[in-house]
C-alpha cells in the first residue's frame, strides 16, 4: 500500500461519493477529560461512518476498483463488512449474499437484512464462514470482498488516516484495534513510521500478537467480548507484512478491561460502541499503554453495531 494510492482513493470518494463514505468528526480533548495523563487524546469517531464502521470505506474501494458480475458481491463476516458491503451493493444497485458465523449478533444479522442481503448463517466462527463462501463464490462467480485481506480493502481504510492528519495535524501515536489487520495495514500504510502505530488485540482473539510471537501467521483461537468485530483466527497477510515494517508495539488486552471502557464511552460520554472499539481507552486506562506526558494520542472508534441493551 503507497500514500499515493489512499490519496486517490479518498478523492474518488470525495468526487463521486461524498454521500456515501462520510467525513466523521476527530474530537480533539485534553488527556483529563478521559482521566488519562497525556497532552491530548483524540478520538476519530468512525461509528459515525457509513455501515455503523470504518469498513464501507475498503468495501466501496472494492467494488469502486473491480468490476461487478451479474451475480453481484459476496463476503464472509462477523458483522461489520458484511453491512459495510451490502451498503455499498445496495447503494451501486447491485446483489450482495453474506455469510456470518453464528457468534454475528442477531442485531447485525438484522441489519444486513434491512440493507437487502441475503444472509447465510454458517460456522461457529468467521473462519468457518469464510470457508463456506469461498466454496459459493466458485459456484457464482460474484465479486469477493474481503474484510480485511485485499489491498483495495486495506487502501480503503488508509483513508481514515488521512482524514485524521487533515483535521488535527499529526498525532503522536494512534491506537488501532486488530481482527484480520485490515485497519491497522490501512493505518500505518499512511502514518508510515511519522507517528507511533500501535496494534491491540483482546487476550482471547491474538492474532498478530501470537504471530509475532510465532515468527509467521498462526492460527489462534477466538473467543470473549470482541469476537463478532476482532474474530479472525489469523492475521492477514497483508496485514503482517506492513505491521512488520511499521508497527513496533502489539499489546494484549483483558476482556473485563474492554468492557469497562465500552461502558465508560456511554455513560461519560454518551458514545455508543462495540468492544473492538473500546479497546484504545482500555490501553490507556490500564496502562497498557503508558503515553508520555507531553503526547497526543488518537483513538480509533471504529464501529457501533451493538445491541443498546447490553449497555445497561
Amino acid at each position: 500500500m503507497s500514500r499515493s494510492e489512499i490519496e486517490s482513493a479518498n478523492a474518488r470518494f470525495r468526487e463521486g461519493y461524498g454521500h456515501f463514505i462520510r467525513r466523521t468528526p476527530l474530537w480533539q480533548l485534553p488527556g483529563a477529560a478521559l482521566g488519562v495523563e497525556c497532552a491530548e487524546v483524540w478520538l476519530k469517531l468512525e461509528q459515525f461512518q457509513v455501515g455503523g464502521s470504518f469498513k464501507a470505506r475498503g468495501m466501496l474501494n472494492r467494488l469502486l476498483s473491480n468490476p461487478v458480475p451479474e451475480s453481484g458481491v459476496i463476503v464472509a463476516s462477523g458483522g461489520n463488512a458484511g453491512i459495510a458491503t451490502a451498503a455499498a451493493a445496495k447503494a451501486l444497485g447491485v446483489k450482495c449474499e453474506v455469510f456470518v458465523p453464528t457468534v454475528s449478533s442477531a442485531m447485525k444479522q438484522a441489519k444486513l437484512r434491512e440493507l437487502g442481503a441475503q444472509v447465510v448463517v454458517t460456522g461457529a466462527v468467521y473462519a468457518e464462514a469464510l470457508e463456506a463462501c469461498l466454496a459459493r463464490q466458485k459456484e457464482t462467480g460474484a465479486l469477493l470482498t474481503h474484510a480485511y485481506d485485499q489491498p483495495e480493502v486495506v487502501t480503503g481504510a488508509g483513508t481514515l488516516a488521512q482524514e485524521i492528519e487533515e483535521q488535527g495535524g499529526l498525532p503522536d501515536s494512534v491506537l488501532v484495534s486488530v481482527g484480520g489487520g485490515g485497519l491497522i495495514a490501512g493505518i500505518a500504510s499512511w502514518f508510515e513510521q511519522r507517528a507511533r502505530v500501535v496494534a491491540l488485540e483482546p487476550e482471547l482473539a491474538p492474532t498478530l500478537y501470537a504471530a509475532r510471537r510465532a515468527g509467521e501467521p498462526v492460527d489462534v483461537a477466538v473467543s470473549g467480548v470482541a469476537a463478532d468485530s476482532l474474530g479472525a483466527k489469523r492475521i492477514g497477510g497483508i496485514a503482517w507484512e506492513i505491521t512488520q515494517r511499521h508497527v513496533k508495539d502489539s499489546l494484549l488486552l483483558p476482556d473485563a478491561a474492554i468492557r469497562d471502557a465500552q461502558l465508560w464511552l456511554w455513560k461519560q460520554m454518551k458514545l455508543a460502541v462495540e468492544p473492538a472499539a473500546a479497546l484504545g481507552l482500555a490501553a490507556l486506562q490500564t496502562g497498557v499503554y503508558k503515553p508520555r506526558a507531553d503526547e497526543k494520542v488518537c483513538l480509533v472508534i471504529c464501529g457501533a453495531n451493538l445491541d443498546p441493551a447490553t449497555l445497561s
